[in-house]
């Protein structure tokens, strides 16, 4: 009779401190949770209101004037949201392309998608700024320059920063992610449903046409707007390969240089003759960029959401 009594006992303070810990851990990830929410919120309020005086529909709709200290950021908002399109178009198909091979073609032993996911891994550890560097000697230097010596005579044109091959670095700079995504997105589809399909008679593209790529389509749409903010914000890469400090007219072609929201928020806080009389500038055009970016991503989440609807 002791010895139960001391049993449950032992057993009830034992209860009670794993009841502690796991209280102690459920507060400590609450609050964390509640920190990051309120980071994000601070963040997003300091930008508000200081930018909330020069925000505007004069702002985003007119050109900068008199050094960029007056006038608005139209040009720099075209140029973001043309880069963000081009940049998707080149990598959402290429990066969907490799994720299939993957994950239906390739073998798991197989030597080639190894070396595939090797430089997927790698690719999305490299700075930034080597892409734009990559961009520059690459497109610029040796695709741009070959082309205007076989095209145009030797007159340059493509054998410059412009739009086009900014786009085109930027698109590898966000593989990675959407190669990853897409690829996870591919293994969710059950094995059984493919194997149904090919019994009954469906061929291995077919299989992956009606079966596979329906189901993976939200994996798609979600790399597609992880790709897009990043995009959307990232100067790094463009540096070097299309962004302008300053172009009075909008880009015509692909070939012409842009401006753009992340490159104008770093040339007016550190190269504008006056940083502090511009600093509302700063603040509104950081706005701007914040609501370009969460509008494409809805864009995708409402598209995401009816390939969703048609599919069931």
């Amino acid at each position: 009779m002791n010895t139960n009594t001391t049993e449950n006992h032992f057993l009830s303070k034992g209860g009670k401190g794993i009841d502690i810990k796991g209280k102690l851990i459920v507060g400590t990830t609450q609050l964390a949770v509640a920190l990051i929410i309120a980071i994000l919120f601070i963040i997003l309020g300091i930008i508000v209101y200081q930018g909330r005086d020069k925000f505007s529909w004069e702002f985003i709709s007119s050109f900068p004037t008199d050094g960029m200290t007056k006038g608005g950021i139209f040009p720099a908002l075209i140029g973001t949201f043309i880069l963000v399109i081009v940049m998707s178009i080149a990598a959402v198909p290429f990066g969907t392309i490799t994720a299939i091979y993957l994950t239906e073609y390739a073998k798991e032993n197989s030597k080639i998608a190894t070396a595939v996911r090797f430089s997927i891994r790698t690719l999305a550890v490299v700075p930034s700024i080597i892409f734009g560097l990559f961009g520059l000697g690459f497109f610029i230097q040796f695709v741009g320059s070959g082309a205007d010596t076989v095209f145009n005579g030797g007159q340059l044109r493509w054998g410059q920063p412009n739009l086009l091959w900014a786009s085109l670095t930027m698109s590898l700079l966000t593989l990675p992610v959407i190669i990853v995504s897409v690829e996870e997105a591919l293994k969710t589809i059950p094995r059984e449903l493919r194997e149904a399909s090919l019994a009954l008679g469906a061929t291995k593209w077919q299989t992956i046409k009606k079966v596979v790529f329906p189901g993976s389509i939200s994996g798609i749409m979600t790399g597609t707007i992880l790709a897009v903010s990043r995009g959307a914000g990232e100067v790094a890469p463009i540096l070097f390969t299309g962004a302008a400090y300053y172009l009075a007219t909008l880009p015509g072609s692909l070939s012409d240089q842009f401006m753009n929201l992340g490159y104008h928020i770093y040339i007016m806080s550190t190269q504008s003759s006056d940083v502090e009389k511009t600093m509302p500038i700063q603040f509104a055009t950081t706005l701007v960029l914040l609501l370009l970016t969460l509008s494409l991503n809805l864009v995708a989440v409402v598209i995401r959401s009816r390939i969703r609807r048609k599919a069931k």
